[in-house]
């Protein structure tokens, strides 16, 4: 009994240590043919300014567009408590200052959460005829992202961001635990009515 238990234990430990190092590691693969839309996912708006975090996965998804791997871009994020303005708004406008065609951008003005920034966007997307799409965050966030978005059946690929705010380990690390914890909370924890939309997304487990 008490090998059992034992080999229980390192069976769970490797694979509770294995997420943690693909989380670190994941990298995603690049898409050879352009997609219709580039998802941004959703952080921190200082009133109608990015955070650092935001700024860099619009700069990111800014170049995708300029080099003509992506059509359009989704920008998603609701209010924080007490802002004026959306972070898809903010982070919208900070494109649109950078020659992006207003025309060619979405904004998703209430999910608060990844969960919620994906299904959003995938509805945005449903409504404007996209099939397939590039999913735009910091590299520690997009092992969980990828399994949400790959849960609801998008056709996406990974495109982390390459100038990443969380350089430092005093930075990383933080984000890193975080992502990781989120991970086991989330995994097979999201269910979509057949009828949803962005204003029935109500946050879970967060």
């Amino acid at each position: 009994m008490k090998r059992l238990f034992m080999l229980l234990f390192w069976i769970g430990f490797l694979y509770v240590a294995y997420i943690g190092y693909s989380i670190w590691t994941f990298e995603g693969e690049e898409r050879l043919e352009s997609t219709d839309a580039a998802i941004v996912l959703g952080a921190a708006a200082y009133h109608d300014k990015p955070s650092p975090v935001l700024r860099e996965r619009v700069n990111h998804a800014v170049k995708l567009y300029e080099k003509g791997d992506v059509d359009h871009i989704i920008f998603t994020g609701g209010k924080g408590d007490g802002a004026p303005f959306a972070e898809s708004e903010v982070a919208r406008d900070y494109a649109v200052d950078m020659g992006i065609p207003k025309q060619n951008t979405f904004v998703d003005m209430t999910s608060k959460i990844t969960e919620g920034n994906i299904i959003n966007a995938k509805l945005i997307g449903q409504e404007q005829g996209f099939e397939d799409y590039t999913l735009v965050s910091d590299p520690l966030h997009m092992k969980r992202s990828m399994a949400i978005a790959n849960q609801i059946n998008l056709d996406v690929e990974a495109s982390p961001t390459k100038t990443s705010a969380y350089q430092s380990l005093e930075t990383r690390v933080p984000f890193f635990l975080r992502e990781w914890g989120f991970y086991f909370l989330y995994k097979g924890s999201i269910v979509i009515p057949d009828n949803w939309k962005p204003d029935d997304w109500v946050p879970v487990n967060r």
